[in-house]
């Protein structure tokens, strides 16, 4: 029973739906076929409609009456073209590094006795930064002396034994030639003398021998002493006190920031902008008012195949050390600069119907569209090479908004001539334009719009 009762339900809907939508049907037929000035009253016949009606008839002309393209007048402000200079710029950014940077490493290994700068402190080239312990390679020292001066000993006896045996060998000679001496004498002799003059040799080549080994410890002491190699400030500091140093370790770093440097990659298609000695201008986010001077000082002359970019260095003085190195910097080349020509403000230039140019005033205001040859650019302004002189005025604010003949006012100014923005349709009695479509008759006098007689 309550499915029966539920499709009864549903069947009744239908029905009754069927039946409200076929009543409004015939009636809105009925309405289209018998109603007063029917489809005669559209567009230019809609006077007649009009006067049956008796109401104020709206403009005719297009389709229901509306009239075509009607638009307000537009508020616009305007300035005038200048002449000036202008520059084409291009940007790059970077991070800042130091002229200098050096990672200080013992060029001996050893344990640390003294550390004598802190990180931020000023250091000169040759100060000492550090000092590892030596004692060990100061009694090497002393010893290599000692042995020094024993071979300069043994170096000047030597000399004096040779000094013998030649007088010894001279005199044999001479008794030999007097025959007083036998020849076997001779020969003693002689082999004395060579044996001493061997000696001597031997013992200056040993002297030499120990002078090196003192030459090479007196370095390995000099080693001990870990030094800046550069003028700079300490960027790091590494190692304590009575830790162990290695020449693998770094004990500090020092940065060179009197002047710095910025490596940036130039894309392919500018690389021809970018020369050897252009002046740059950098800015870093620490110091946004102000702009820092430098130049390029040198440029790869390859490029990177994986990224189509080459590095550049861009050279920035820093006699106040207030940039510092890793700040991320942008920096501007001036890649092209004009003097002396025609600039209009940045906003004027719009597109319009495929061609750039800018809206001029004519006329009672009417708005007209100069296309324009544009040449260099910057942030606010834009070079104007043909289609515009000095002195012409251009619509700025506003001139995205404007087509061919808008009327154009100034902020503040009334708009003359406002008869032109009546609604559309809402022509009146006078302009005799319909609605498109004819009305009833106008009520009588006395009567309500029902055609019924209106109580006194």
């Amino acid at each position: 029973m309550r499915k029966l009762a539920i499709i009864g339900l549903l069947l009744a809907a239908a029905g009754g739906a069927a039946v409200y939508f076929g009543v409004f049907s015939k009636e809105q037929a009925a309405a289209a076929a018998g109603g007063p000035g029917g489809a005669a009253g559209a567009g230019g016949a809609g006077r007649a409609g009009g006067a049956q009606s008796g109401r104020p008839g709206g403009g005719g002309g297009g389709p229901m009456g509306i009239g075509g393209g009607f638009r307000p007048p537009i508020t616009v402000q305007m300035a005038p073209a200048t002449k000036g200079n202008i520059s084409a710029t291009m940007t790059v950014v970077g991070n800042l590094i130091g002229a200098q940077t050096v990672d200080v490493v013992p060029r001996t290994a050893g344990r640390l006795v003294s550390v004598n700068v802190q990180l931020g402190d000023r250091v000169r080239r040759n100060q000492l930064l550090a000092k590892i312990e030596d004692f060990e390679i100061v009694e090497q020292v002393k010893q290599a002396e000692a042995s020094l001066e024993v071979a300069r000993a043994t170096i000047r006896q030597r000399e004096a034994d040779l000094k013998v045996a030649e007088l010894n060998f001279e005199r044999s000679k001479n008794l030999f030639g007097r025959q007083l001496l036998a020849k076997q004498a001779l020969d003693d002799a002689e082999s004395r003398f060579l044996a001493a003059q061997a000696q001597l040799d031997l013992s200056k080549a040993q002297s030499t021998q120990t002078s090196a080994r003192l030459d090479e410890l007196q370095i390995n002491l000099a080693n001990t002493r870990i030094i800046s190699p550069v003028d700079g400030f300490v960027g790091k500091r590494n190692a304590d006190a009575g830790a162990w140093a290695s020449q693998q370790a770094p004990v500090v770093s020092v940065v060179d920031i009197s002047r710095l440097r910025l490596v940036a990659n130039v894309v392919e298609k500018d690389l021809r902008l970018v020369n050897v000695g252009d002046p740059a201008n950098i800015e870093v986010d620490a110091f946004p008012e102000e702009t820092f001077k430098g130049r390029i000082a040198r440029v790869a002359p390859v490029l990177d195949p994986a990224t189509r970019t080459a590095p550049m260095e861009v050279e920035v003085s820093n006699a106040d050390n207030r940039l510092k190195p890793g700040m991320y910097a942008k920096v501007l080349l001036i890649i092209e600069e004009r003097k002396d020509t025609t600039l209009v403000p940045k906003m004027a230039v719009v597109d319009f119907e495929g061609k750039r140019g800018v809206w001029l005033p004519e006329g009672e205001n009417k708005a007209r569209f100069a296309a324009v040859k544009l040449g260099l650019e910057d942030a606010e302004r834009m070079e104007i090479l043909d289609g515009l002189k000095p002195g012409d005025r251009v619509v700025t604010e506003g001139a995205a908004s404007l087509r061919a003949g808008d009327t154009m006012v100034l902020p503040g100014e009334v708009p003359g001539g406002a008869g032109g923005g009546r609604r559309p349709g809402m022509g009146g009695a006078a302009g005799g334009g319909g609605r498109g479509q004819g009305g009833p008759p106008a009520p009588a006098k006395g009567q309500n719009p029902r055609g019924e007689q209106s109580p006194r």
